[in-house]
């Protein structure tokens, strides 16, 4: 009987760490917002393999837009998701302080950014690549970053999380039109909601 329950406990031990690893491995099946945007890449390619062959030779583009929330206008993806920057990221250091486990709740926006139509931002829109090749957007020189708790284009669940995540906003972010005659454009400022930015 002692050896059936080891090998009960075994089994249950060994099936529970096959389902952690294949949800780290492949992610989840249910809606995570923000998932399109931060991508994982696997190990390096070998040269000449179908694979390496198809492999994009330029970052994808993710463009970045003004979105009227609960809170204000906030900088967001243009599918509506709020974008974050994290106050333990240090401006323009190209590097960023959120890896691991932390990945999981704030998702990179990946890609190179750019302004949609209309929009004038007033900072500048770069780019860091991250370890595993991932290219990450950067504004102002910070990594930018969505929250999986917004599950909704608009939501700002994440703003403010541990005093240490923020939307970007400020009082020059213009609820006018983009395409409006006359009308100024959406200007994206940061805000000094932490020391540092």
């Amino acid at each position: 009987m002692r050896t059936s329950r080891l090998g009960s406990a075994l089994l249950s031990l060994a099936a529970a760490s096959a389902v952690t690893c294949l949800a780290a491995a492949c992610g989840t099946t249910s809606p995570v917002a923000g998932a399109a945007y931060g991508t994982t890449t696997g190990g390096p390619m070998a040269a000449g393999s179908p694979s390496a062959a198809m492999a994009p030779k330029t970052p994808a583009k993710t463009v970045l837009t003004v979105r009227k929330t609960n809170i204000g206008y906030v900088l967001a993806t243009s599918s509506g998701q709020t974008v974050y920057w994290f106050s333990k990221d240090v401006k323009g250091s190209g590097k960023s302080a959120c890896s691991g486990q932390c990945l999981a709740a704030w998702p990179v926006v990946a890609g190179s950014p750019s302004a949609a139509a209309g929009v004038r931002l007033a900072a500048k829109l770069g780019t860091i690549t991250r370890p595993g090749g991932v290219v990450q957007a950067t504004y102002n020189g910070y990594p930018l970053y969505t929250y999986a708790m917004d599950l909704t284009p608009g939501q700002t669940l994440g703003n403010d999380a541990a005093g240490m995540w923020h939307v970007i906003t400020g009082p020059i972010l213009s609820a006018a039109p983009a395409g409006g005659a006359g009308t100024p454009s959406p200007t994206a400022t940061a805000t000094g909601m932490t020391a540092g930015y």
